[in-house]
């Protein structure tokens, strides 16, 4: 488990930095083995990083630990906030969910019903309802309060390395090392888009834009899309950063930037609307499996596996760039796209939420059999071989 003795460290800067680019501020060691998920409060006074040690761990911004959450039995890939910043979800090797309380670090729920490793989670904004996705090739729709159930997705045909919510919780996507993308109903789980690469290649990382008419989608042929999904086409792609083996989150900067980590262990920011490189950031020692961006501090957090087994936070000198978080990532779609969206109902409060009836989508078979994919280890298995 953790060692409690391991401090932080903070790495000093050699030169005045430029106005406008992110320079380290913190170095913060905490985690024993890779770092596989860092992700900073919807508030911005905490961040949480989960890694292959078992353990999650929040930070203040200023890097003190606050707490270390045990209750895993193996490595943790992914973890989420919920909207008020009270309560983190982690999706581990061990096959489940647990929701732990931030303020005292307690484990309230273990959600368990994935057979194989749980990847990826998130709350909806309500915060009422978890998903997960996990290499069992399915997406389960958790209830938060009773830790039931709500929905099995049989979703993809291949391990899936991404699921999240859009603004408003009506919608979810999806992304698995088939190389497709889906659209769900978060209510009714049925699939209203289906997006296919032409190259089909396998997804490492997906997320809905802030303002929700977009996703980002990282693939294992080194680049990142921007795709419309209501039109089914992209927008924009992203290229300079190396993604050939391990999932690599990404993740906006407000409307301004897009972030994400690299397997040549930097940080690598573009300009959203020109496509160009805008900076790199260098001081990993590993490849950065994860980034997480906090705009209105002008924040930016990143951690690497094995080798660095560090978490840095980044920062723009004061008072300088703010992008609005609510700002649109691209000019708005045309009128007949705005005028025509998919129709999804609102997604129920607690008292309404749907009973757990599992039911199961008839075009998307159940798999039978979990094939292990050699282009893409968990975290955890890298670092544990």
């Amino acid at each position: 488990f953790f060692n409690q003795t391991v401090g932080m460290d903070a790495m000093e800067i050699d030169k005045e930095p430029s106005e406008n680019l992110f320079v380290l501020q913190h170095t913060l060691t905490g985690h024993t083995k890779g770092v596989c998920s860092v992700q900073f409060s919807p508030n911005g006074k905490f961040l949480a990083t989960a890694g292959a040690d078992k353990t999650v761990i929040i930070w203040t911004p200023e890097g003190e630990m606050v707490h270390t959450l045990v209750g895993h039995e193996k490595g943790v890939n992914d973890i989420a906030w919920d909207s008020g910043s009270n309560y983190i979800c982690s999706a581990s090797d061990d096959t489940t969910v647990i929701i732990w309380e931030q303020t005292t670090g307690e484990k309230l729920k273990q959600l368990v019903g994935h057979t194989s490793y749980v990847f990826s989670c998130c709350f909806n904004p309500q915060s009422n309802v978890i998903a997960s996705g996990s290499y069992d090739e399915t997406v389960r729709i958790w209830d938060v309060k009773s830790g039931r159930t709500l929905l099995l997705l049989p979703a993809h045909s291949d391990p899936i390395t991404g699921v999240q919510f859009n603004k408003t919780g009506d919608l979810i996507v999806t992304a698995a090392q088939d190389g497709i993308c889906r659209i769900w109903d978060s209510q009714t789980g049925q699939c209203l888009r289906t997006l296919l690469d032409d190259t089909n290649p396998p997804i490492s990382f997906v997320t809905f834009s802030p303002n929700g008419k977009y996703i980002l989608v990282s693939t294992l042929d080194g680049k990142i899309a921007l795709w419309n999904f209501l039109k089914e086409k992209k927008a924009k792609s992203y290229v300079g950063h190396r993604n050939e083996k391990y999932s690599i989150l990404g993740d906006f900067y407000g409307g301004k930037y897009i972030i994400s980590g690299s397997e040549d262990n930097k940080v690598y920011i573009w300009d959203l609307q020109s496509k160009e490189i805008f900076q790199t950031l260098e001081g990993h020692s590993d490849t950065v499996i994860a980034v997480s961006c906090y705009p209105k501090k002008n924040l930016i957090a990143s951690g690497a596996l094995e080798n660095d087994k560090t978490v840095k936070i980044w920062s723009l000198p004061a008072p300088k760039v703010n992008p609005e978080s609510n700002q649109d990532p691209l000019p708005p779609p045309p009128p007949d796209v705005t005028n025509n969206p998919p129709t999804s109902p609102t997604l129920p409060t607690p008292p309404t939420l749907p009973t757990p009836t599992l039911p199961t989508l008839p075009t998307l078979p159940t798999p039978s059999t979990l094939p292990t994919p050699p282009t893409l280890p968990t975290p955890m298995q890298s670092e544990q071989q």
